[in-house]
């Protein structure tokens, strides 16, 4: 008989089980820098942009937490400040946020979450609601879904995986994560001792990253595999 070589498995939704938001993200950029006539591709200004989002995100846990939402609008207008002064960054982000409430799903995620024989939980950067949305529209289970705004945390803050496994009532050492972002999701759960697995999806745009994971996956049915 095989030995389970895990109790648990933890996993990122978006760019993980659904296609990552780089068209979303590129088509609100379209929109900024024709609108206000900047000098850059919108791929350059999707990694300005991001580089803020991001940098606001790691400053935004625990007492000082906002959603994710607040944290594009913010982000955009910091962004934005210095090149056009002040603007309304609503309409811009609206394409994003159509796309975190029903994101196109991975076939390859549908198959590994019907095979696993372990209990799963979702572990994800992103506002409750838009995320539940999402994760009804592709139909796929979980037993537990621990979103950053119920836990005013975003990875790779340690407190939102501690919350996972131990809803999961599992040790660290007994759970394994898999995520596309080396740094929100493979620095992240490595911190508390989590074996780590990157599926490395072609559609990123930015990773500030530099953690190794233990397990590189080019497909999310490999993860069937490294359960045991």
């Amino acid at each position: 008989m095989a030995t389970r070589k895990f109790d648990a498995l933890l996993i990122d939704f978006y760019g993980t089980i659904s296609a990552g938001d780089r068209e979303a993200v590129e088509c609100a950029c379209r929109r900024v820098v024709t609108d206000f006539e900047l000098p850059f591709t919108s791929a350059e200004f999707a990694v300005r942009w991001g580089e803020r989002f991001f940098d606001l995100i790691e400053r935004s846990n625990h007492g000082d937490f906002r959603t994710l939402y607040e944290c594009e609008l913010r982000s955009l207008k910091d962004t934005l400040r210095p090149l056009v002064g002040e603007m309304d960054p609503v309409p811009y982000v609206a394409d994003i946020e159509a796309y975190w409430a029903a994101p196109p799903v991975h076939p390859d995620a549908i198959e590994m979450l019907q095979r696993v024989n372990v209990p799963v939980c979702c572990v994800s950067n992103a506002d409750t609601a838009p995320l539940l949305s999402a994760i009804a529209r592709a139909g796929v289970r979980f037993d537990h879904v621990v979103a950053s705004e119920s836990v005013r945390c975003y990875k790779p803050d340690s407190a939102i995986f501690q919350n996972a496994i131990d809803l999961l009532q599992v040790a660290a050492t007994r759970a394994i994560h898999v995520g596309d972002s080396k740094h929100s999701d493979i620095g992240g759960a490595a911190k508390l001792g989590i074996t780590t697995a990157w599926i490395c999806r072609d559609d990123r745009i930015h990773d500030i990253g530099v953690t190794e994971p233990h397990h590189t996956v080019r497909s999310l049915v490999e993860i069937c595999d490294l359960l045991g």
